[in-house]
């Protein structure tokens, strides 16, 4: 066996990298065939996902093999191969195995325990079929990893170290609030209908909201999504709109959940701001109750209004808002009145789009909106608006020049009006909307820091002693049945000579009646079976163990095999259809 994987994933590259190394359909059919056109390889298949690219392959010359499969993941990936190079991980023979092995338990996915990557692993090694570059080693490898991973499934409980990846974003958009509780009542927007948004519809619905909206280019394949869920039994209520409907519903849902094969983005900062700022300046009727629900545990009491500036927070509730002492009384009445009442709630106030949070000590810096903000509130002058900036929003200028460990809107900072989850690689929303108030990103990225830490339950250790039986066990039938193809012509070797002395028999005593020439050549095979049977026994136990890939070749050499003889038993047995198994039983 001369298994070589090379490959990168969310361990080894940032998701930025992952994001561009990024194999479209197209990519992957050309990446195969190149593979095979290359010397080294003579079976290969690649594993790609969301996060990791794997080209797996057979070679007969390892060196040459890493070269090799290094520059096609770069030509095909369209990174450069310096730039790729650093993010590269190899590994060869029973290391393949075991990291195959590995990811297939979802030992090496961001959230561990994950069960979809069996589902990948199949499509891996179904293209791999229907292009014809997956031979006798990819087959048995990718359908013994399938078998692993349910076994993993099954005996242990992996499942309850991790989540899969919707629920997990789930979880994290919840925060600590339970998903079920949090979801309760809410408008959700898949877009997408592939495998990846159908679980992640399939989970909303389990979970609880009450209507799923389904986005997807193709309508019939979001149509059928939408009728799945509907029969599914959960109460949920579902329909699809084609693509173009999406920025009408963003501004109706609570929750986004996307995941697309497109290589650009889905929704931009400008789509999100856009549908925040609508769903502002309509009321919270217009986008439903949830978005007016604290990230703080639901249900629980809002955190203490923070100390409005100087002479909000004495005002009289029941009578017109006055202008603080020292405000520019120039500013309009009623855009003060919001403020106030803003200040009151510890709320924020929406300017179609940028918003901005009550403090309690203004200071010189000039207004925090940048020069990608909206300009002005509707119905106020620009001038007027950035004149009170540093009044209205110190808060949010102090945080922008404080360090920032995460990109991410702290849980606790603004109530939520939109929450967005995109599974896609690469990314379909932009990374810039977690900036906007209002809006909860969870992607990607944001999922492996979330899980990076995550405690290793005794499970993920039993999973791992099954990794390594099963390793093993690969290891020693592989080496066996390298030796095989040997065994068996040395004893077709043997069957032909008997064959040719009971003909010589027959020739020097023509006598014999047929019951004693069935009798002395019954008596020919057993001398010659059993003179061969302890060997042959003992050269494939020997050829099973580490090492031991040279009794072949000895054989082959003590019994002068012709090398073709051995060459065509092989073909035969890769040819014969009795020895694959069905990849769809496992998977």
């Amino acid at each position: 066996m001369s298994l070589l994987v090379v490959g990168l994933s969310h361990r080894s590259a940032p998701v930025s990298v992952l994001e561009r190394a990024s194999l479209s359909a197209d990519a992957k059919v050309k990446l195969l065939h190149d593979t095979l056109a290359a010397e080294p390889a003579t079976e290969a298949t690649v594993l790609a996902t969301c996060n990791r690219i794997e080209l797996y392959a057979d070679v007969d010359k390892f060196h040459a093999g890493v070269a090799e499969l290094s520059t096609l993941l770069a030509q095909h990936s369209g990174v450069a191969l310096e730039e790729l190079t650093p993010y590269l991980y190899v590994h060869y023979e029973d290391r393949a195995v075991h990291h195959l092995f590995s990811v297939a338990c979802g030992l090496d996915s961001m959230v561990v325990g994950e069960g979809q990557i069996l589902g990948q692993i199949k499509d891996a090694l179904a293209l791999g079929q229907e292009l014809h570059t997956a031979g006798r080693l990819i087959n048995d490898l990718f359908q013994q990893a399938l078998r692993v991973g349910k076994r993993a499934h099954s005996e242990t409980g992996i499942d309850r170290a991790g989540q899969s990846l919707v629920t997990f974003g789930l979880e994290q958009l919840a925060v600590r609030t339970p998903v079920a509780e949090w979801a309760a009542g809410k408008r959700a927007l898949v877009i997408g209908a592939g495998s990846m948004s159908s679980l992640a519809a399939a989970t909303l619905a389990r979970v609880g909201v009450a209507e799923i909206v389904v986005a997807n280019r193709t309508a019939d394949r979001a149509e059928r999504l939408a009728e799945i869920l509907v029969a599914s039994g959960t109460g949920v209520r579902a329909s699809a709109v084609p693509m173009a409907a999406v920025p009408d519903e963003l501004t109706r849902v609570d929750v986004v959940v996307s995941c697309t094969g497109a290589t650009g983005l889905v929704l931009t900062a400008d789509d999100v701001l856009d549908a925040v700022s609508w769903g502002s300046a309509a009321g919270p009727d217009a986008a439903g109750a949830a978005w007016s629900v604290p990230v703080t545990e639901r249900g629980s009491a809002p955190d203490p209004a923070p100390q409005s500036p100087a002479g909000l927070d004495s005002a009289d509730a029941a009578g017109p808002a006055q202008a603080p002492a020292g405000l520019d009384s120039g500013l309009d009445s009623d855009v003060l009145a919001r403020l106030v009442a803003a200040a009151r709630a510890g709320g924020r106030l929406a300017d179609a789009g940028a918003a901005r949070t009550i403090s309690a000590t203004p200071e010189a810096d000039g207004c925090p909106v940048g020069p990608d903000g909206r300009s002005a509130l509707t119905g106020v002058d620009a001038n007027s608006l950035e004149l009170h900036g540093t009044w209205a929003d110190q808060g949010e200028a102090a945080a922008q020049r404080q360090p920032r460990r995460s990109t991410r809107t702290p849980a606790h900072a603004t109530t939520v009006r939109l929450a967005l989850l995109d599974l896609a690689m690469p990314r379909d929303i932009d990374a810039a909307v977690h900036r906007i108030p209002g809006v909860r990103l969870v992607d990607i990225e944001s999922l492996a820091e979330a899980s990076a830490d995550a405690p290793m339950a005794a499970d993920v250790d039993a999973v791992r002693g099954i990794v390594a039986q099963e390793v093993a066990a690969f290891g020693a039938a592989q080496r066996a049945a390298h030796i095989t193809p040997t065994v068996v012509a040395l004893r077709a070797m043997a069957a032909e000579v008997v064959a040719m002395e009971v003909a010589r028999l027959d020739g020097r005593v023509p006598d014999l009646d047929e019951r004693q020439r069935a009798e002395v050549t019954q008596t020919v095979r057993r001398v010659v079976d059993k003179l061969l049977h302890a060997p042959t026994v003992r050269v494939k136990q020997l050829a099973s163990e580490p090492g031991g890939a040279g009794y072949a070749e000895a054989l082959r050499e003590l019994f002068d095999l012709d090398p073709q003889t051995v060459a065509s038993v092989s073909r035969a047995d890769a040819a014969d259809p009795m020895n694959d198994d069905d990849p769809g039983r496992a998977s």
